[in-house]
C-alpha cells in the first residue's frame, strides 16, 4: 500500500501538468540557460506520433553509432501509464521523435540508460511494480527485456553512479527518504549504506533529478524540490565524501539551478537535468518543465 500510494500521488501530479523537454546550455551544469535561438521545447506531447500523449519528461541521453539517443517518459493518455520512448539527434540540439520502445502493465518513467560490458542497459522507474528493475536491450534502441531486480520496495528514480571502483544507487524511498546502496556491478548484489536513509523526512532533497555529474573536480548530485509542490525546482549538491562508511554533501550557493519560470512551457515546474555534452565550449543539457495540463487519463 505504501508503494501504490506514493506512486499514485506522483502520477496524479503528472496528469495536472503538461511536461515538455528543452535543451539548455552554459559554462557549467550550475548556470544553464535556454539556447537563445531555441527557447521552445524540442519535444512536447505533440511530438509523439504513436500514441496520444499528455507529457514527455525525464530525458536521459546516450551517444552511440555517431548520434545521440534520448530516452524519456511518455505519459500515454489511453493506457493511463508512463511508457518509454526515444528520439535521435546528430548534434544534441535538434531532436526527432522516433517511437515508444518499452511498455509494461505498470507505470514507467526516468529511464536511465548506460553501457556495461559492451551491452546497453536501462534502469527505469518501476515503483508501481514494487521493485527497481534492470533492463537490457536485445536490439538497440528497442527490444528491451528485464534481467534483474536490483531492490524491492517503493523506490523511485533510482540513479546509478560509477566512481571507477564501486557502483552507487541513489533512490527515493516512499515520498521523503533518500536511500543509498552500493555494489561491485550494476547487477549487484546491492548493499545498503550505513548512512541510509539520507535526509529522512525531507522532500526538498530526497528525490533524484538526473545523473550525478563530475564537473571541475567535484561530484554534483541533483535533487527535485518537492515542497510545497511536485517539481518546484531542481537543487544542486556537491558530494564531498562517498565511500562504504561515509556520505557527506553540501548544497551549493547556485542552488536551485532550475525552477519554474511562471510563464510559458515551464511555468509551473522543472525537475530533471541530463548533461549531453561537456567540453571547453561549455555544457549542453536536456531539461524538462511543465505548464498546466489540459488532459486527463481515459
Amino acid at each position: 500500500m505504501i508503494a501504490r500510494a506514493a506512486t499514485d500521488q506522483s502520477i496524479a501530479w503528472q496528469w495536472r501538468y503538461r511536461w515538455s523537454i528543452a535543451i539548455y546550455h552554459g559554462q557549467s551544469p550550475l548556470d544553464l540557460m535556454p539556447i537563445p535561438a531555441q527557447r521552445r521545447p524540442v519535444l512536447t506531447p505533440r511530438s509523439v506520433t504513436d500514441c496520444r500523449a499528455a507529457a514527455v519528461a525525464d530525458p536521459f541521453v546516450l551517444y552511440r553509432d555517431g548520434q545521440f539517443y534520448m530516452f524519456f517518459e511518455v505519459l500515454n493518455i489511453t493506457s493511463g501509464r508512463g511508457e518509454i520512448a526515444f528520439a535521435t539527434s546528430a548534434d544534441g540540439r535538434d531532436w526527432t521523435y522516433r517511437q515508444i520502445v518499452l511498455r509494461e502493465p505498470f507505470h514507467l518513467s526516468y529511464p536511465q540508460i548506460f553501457t556495461w560490458q559492451d551491452a546497453v542497459y536501462m534502469i527505469p522507474e518501476t515503483r508501481q511494480a514494487g521493485e527497481v528493475r534492470l533492463y537490457r536491450t536485445t536490439g538497440f534502441p528497442s527490444g528491451w527485456e528485464p534481467v534483474a531486480s536490483l531492490l524491492r520496495g517503493p523506490y523511485a528514480d533510482a540513479t546509478l553512479h560509477h566512481d571507477g571502483q564501486l557502483y552507487w544507487l541513489f533512490s527515493q524511498y516512499g515520498l521523503d527518504e533518500l536511500h543509498l546502496h552500493f555494489a561491485e556491478s550494476p547487477i549487484g548484489p546491492w548493499h545498503q549504506h550505513p548512512y541510509s536513509p539520507l535526509w529522512p523526512g525531507n522532500r526538498r532533497r530526497t528525490r533524484p533529478a538526473g545523473r550525478l555529474v563530475q564537473h571541475r573536480g567535484s561530484l554534483l548530485r541533483f535533487a527535485q524540490d518537492g515542497w510545497p509542490n511536485y517539481g518546484t525546482a531542481l537543487r544542486a549538491f556537491r558530494v564531498d565524501r562517498l565511500d562504504t562508511c561515509h556520505f557527506d554533501e553540501e548544497e551549493l550557493p547556485q542552488s536551485p539551478v532550475l525552477q519554474a519560470s511562471r510563464e510559458g512551457w515551464n511555468a509551473l515546474a522543472m525537475h530533471h537535468l541530463e548533461v549531453i555534452t561537456s567540453d571547453s565550449s561549455g555544457v549542453l543539457a536536456a531539461v524538462d518543465g511543465a505548464t498546466i495540463g489540459p488532459v486527463a487519463p481515459l
